[in-house]
């Protein structure tokens, strides 16, 4: 064992067989899926304190936080940052669950679409790696749990596939949707009920806590943490989400699949209500507006064992295809989401073959549009001096990914909008380059 720690110390950072010890890890999180499915909890903590001895584990947790994050080269309340390969081989000699936790640094930054800030703490970069190691043992555990419609912050899992799932529910029937937003929920979860449903091994719980109640540095000045999880933090959406777990099947229990029978025959089944999440958003579908209002009472009732609730100003009903208090259709992770009445040559058929007499489109949304607008306009604006070549490298990546997020849904006439307003914001920089070289050469 002294010569293994000898030869990891001795390693070169580079020359780390990053791909065996990625297999290695996956292995053990995926006894720890297999044991936590089929509810061995002593096998599942076994592995998991197996895993938080792993040095490969430990390897791979520092590479995440140092190299592969966006995050690396922001510091905490220590000012430690962009840490060199010997370094980083120090830090991983160094994780240990019995670290003491430092508190994090709290930073501002903008809503997008709104001019609310919203708070981000920064762990130091030790405490980041060792989130990011206790992550990789808590989420298998919990991945065999997870309910099937949570899509926000889970591996293998992304926006789209919660648009499809929205698709699916509503493609053959308009139905009401309850659209709802909760609360500053990083902000405020009540501690002890997620450290309950945690239910962890004593030192993963203890350690929780104390990433829980480190507190913030604002400034100078140190504010305690009595609620919530720090956005920011490698393991905060994972805690989220072991939060909000369970609000589906809760649903789904009040309102299941039922047939109704008549003359000892099912004759019409009652669908069950679709309830789909993304992170701290979700929304509810079914064709009963009743239904739908008695959801809202419910979830809210739900979400004060969390010490959360509801947020009015973004919580409402609206219908698919009808208008209901002024609205049709709605958005959802930066698409619209809605019906439109089409003849019966435009109209798609149901499971029977009788004509819908609507269509379903998922296009984006007019403030995903806005704030594409926004950023576009702003990297042309800062490269009034540059060459075209400069100005070109900086705006295809955003152009390209902001395209690939939207080309499974109906874009064309969005990219087709977007694509002549680029057209005049680019010949607005280019006569003003030409106006520029004009009056140097006139001078």
């Amino acid at each position: 064992m002294a010569k293994a720690r000898m030869n990891h110390t001795m390693m070169d950072w580079k020359a780390i067989p990053w791909h065996k010890l990625e297999r290695t890890v996956f292995k053990l999180q995926k006894r720890i899926f297999k044991a936590s499915q089929r509810g061995d909890r002593r096998t599942v903590r076994q592995l998991q304190k197996t895993l938080m001895r792993s040095w490969s584990a430990k390897c791979l947790a520092v590479r995440r936080v140092t190299q592969d994050n966006q995050g690396k080269k922001t510091a905490g309340v220590d000012g430690v940052k962009d840490l060199s390969p010997p370094e980083r081989l120090t830090l991983v000699s160094e994780l240990s669950p019995a670290q003491p936790v430092q508190p994090t640094r709290r930073v501002w930054i903008p809503k997008p679409g709104s001019l609310e800030k919203r708070p981000l703490g920064i762990p130091t970069m030790k405490n980041r790696a060792l989130q990011a190691l206790a992550k990789q043992a808590l989420e298998p555990e919990w991945e065999a749990h997870f309910e099937p419609n949570s899509y926000g912050f889970r591996p293998g899992r992304s926006t789209h596939d919660a648009i499809e799932a929205i698709y699916k529910g509503i493609n053959r029937q308009p139905k009401y949707v309850l659209d709802a937003d909760i609360a500053q929920c990083f902000d405020r979860i009540n501690h002890q009920a997620l450290l309950q449903k945690l239910s962890t091994y004593p030192v993963m719980n203890r350690l929780v806590k104390n990433w829980l109640r480190a507190g913030y540095m604002d400034g100078e000045a140190l504010f305690p943490t009595r609620e919530g999880t720090p956005q920011g933090g490698v393991i905060s959406p994972l805690l989220a989400n072991v939060a909000l777990h369970g609000i589906e099947r809760y649903i789904r229990q009040a309102y299941p699949k039922q047939g109704i029978w008549q003359k000892g025959q099912p004759t019409k089944y009652r669908n069950a209500v679709q309830f789909i999440r993304y992170a701290d958003d979700f929304v509810i579908l079914h064709e009963d507006l009743a239904v739908i209002q008695d959801c809202q009472q419910r979830i809210g009732v739900w979400l004060t064992k969390m010490g959360l609730e509801l947020k009015t100003s973004k919580t409402k009903i609206t219908h698919t295809l009808h208008a209901h208090e002024g609205h049709v259709g709605f958005d959802f992770l930066g698409f619209t989401v809605r019906q439109f009445p089409v003849g019966k040559h435009r109209s798609g058929r149901n499971s029977v073959g009788k004509l819908l007499g609507f269509k379903t489109l998922i296009t984006p949304s007019e403030t995903g549009m806005q704030r594409h607008q926004r950023m576009l306009k702003r990297l042309i604006k800062t490269h009034k001096a540059s060459t075209q070549e400069v100005l070109i490298c900086e705006l295809n990546p955003v152009i390209q990914g902001w395209s690939n997020y939207y080309a499974t849904v109906v874009s064309k006439y969005h990219f087709a909008k977007l694509d002549h307003w680029l057209f005049i914001a680019l010949r607005s920089w280019a006569l003003y380059i030409f106006r520029r070289y004009c009056a140097s050469q006139n001078g």
